[in-house]
């Protein structure tokens, strides 16, 4: 059984990262009566935490800047958290207990968070370092899309998952028809982990209609220089070749782990942690895309806020029950399209395959059952009745009674689920079973 070193509320508590797992974190912390009395805040960008989900809507010009902030400034000083913005930190002496920032100033500390979250995984392949060739990670990153935009010419985006459509899309939107935008994909369909074929191939056709275009199983082989050190063209593994002006890389995350590494903590892909955050050195904790907990790595938001439930009450001095995996339901706008997935993409021959789909409002419902519950989920379009699905799935319901009717969703579902179990319960049928 794990057990979580207990803190005091005189300790200093810093904090490397000011992202949403961060912000998170904090707000639990000062909802807290054992608050640590000290927290100091590092971040490496000039801004207080923003709500990095929103870069999307910003781009597409659907938001202004300020909207995607969680607090300003004020709201760390009213509650007594230091904040320290543009500047990083360099080394962690553990011996002292010591940080090293990049301007020189040293910091001590009693207990360390590392919330360094992760950057984009870029691609080994020559070209990669030209000018032209963009992320889309922060809103500087953001910042020179929207310039991207308003240049015109040919915007390739490696990668089509969330992500890389949503860049694509909010390009399409703010470019116009002066800007050619391309997706390259390299599973054989979009979101891959997401969707199954068929609601792959209907957000690709959505895509399409809106003057994206798309190409699936396509393998990136490098990219050419137009003599001035900026890209020109992108090069497929076939040799085909397409224009580009920019190239913008989202295709997957990579944990900041490194300042951990050379601090001496266990990392394997990420930092290792245990049930309480805690890595190998028992005064320092690591939370959210930074973290590696057994096998998982993460990059959605709803495991790293069951992890920040953890590391809070691990801060303010209780000793909660460890983290645990569990599983998660994908609940998506792309594009403007609503998504809800869960459980394998795939049938296997063990499951039993219902399906609905309606051409005309371009509805497409797909689940998966195993002796008669259900284990698996893809909605396109209409989603509503994707937490219902989700909520029998975790609770393992046989939904035996109800089949005929689970794709018309929850409502006449539930009734006959209902109306199933009064029957079963009723005196007639317990006398029955008596006999």
């Amino acid at each position: 059984m794990e057990t979580a070193s207990r803190c005091s509320p005189n300790e200093h508590l810093v904090i490397i990262g000011n992202g949403m797992a961060c912000h998170r974190l904090l707000e639990a912390l000062v909802r807290h009566p054992q608050r640590p009395r000290r927290i100091t805040v590092i971040g490496e960008e000039p801004v207080p935490a923003y709500n990095r989900i929103l870069l999307s809507p910003l781009l597409a010009g659907e938001l202004a800047p300020e909207a995607l902030t969680l607090q300003d400034a004020s709201w760390y000083a009213d509650n007594d958290i230091t904040l320290t913005l543009g500047d990083r930190v360099t080394s962690i002496d553990r011996e002292r207990r010591l940080l090293i920032m990049h301007r020189g100033d040293t910091l001590s500390y009693d207990r360390l968070v590392i919330a360094t979250g992760s950057r984009p995984t870029l691609p080994a392949v020559p070209g990669i370092t030209l000018d032209g060739v963009h992320t889309f990670r922060d809103l500087r990153d953001a910042d020179a899309l929207e310039a991207i935009a308003q240049q015109g010419g040919n915007a390739v985006v490696i990668g089509g998952g969330l992500l890389g459509l949503e860049a694509a899309e909010g390009l399409r939107k703010r470019g116009g028809s002066a800007l050619t935008v391309s997706v390259l994909q390299r599973s054989e369909r979009l979101m891959n982990r997401q969707l199954d074929t068929t609601a792959a191939q209907l957000l690709e056709a959505t895509l399409r209609e809106r003057g994206i275009s798309i190409e699936t199983s396509a393998s990136l082989a490098a990219l050419e220089d137009n003599g001035h050190g900026q890209v020109q063209s992108v090069t497929l593994s076939n040799g085909r070749k397409l224009p580009a002006d920019s190239v913008i890389v989202a295709a997957g995350i990579t944990p900041n782990a490194e300042l951990s590494q050379q601090s001496g903590l266990v990392c394997d892909r990420a930092i290792v942690v245990d049930g309480h955050l805690t890595t190998s050195d028992d005064h320092i904790y690591a939370l959210g895309e930074c973290c590696q907990f057994e096998q998982h790595t993460y990059g959605l938001v709803e495991p790293i806020w069951r992890q920040v439930a953890v590391l809070a009450a691990v801060l303010c001095g209780e000793t909660p029950a460890v983290y645990q995996e569990a599983p998660t339901a994908t609940k998506l706008k792309v594009s403007g399209v609503s998504l809800f997935a869960f459980g394998p993409t795939e049938a296997a021959a063990k499951h039993e395959e219902l399906r609905y789909q309606d051409p005309e409002t371009g509805d497409y419902c797909r689940l998966l059952l195993h002796q008669g519950r259900l284990i698996g989920a893809v909605l396109y379009g209409d989603t509503r009745h994707g937490p219902w699905y989700f909520e029998q799935a975790l609770a393992a319901t046989d939904l035996t009674a109800c089949r005929h009717l689970l794709l018309f969703g929850a409502t006449d579902a539930q009734t006959a689920l209902d109306n199933h179990f009064d029957t079963l319960s009723s005196p007639l049928s317990l006398t029955r079973e008596a006999a």
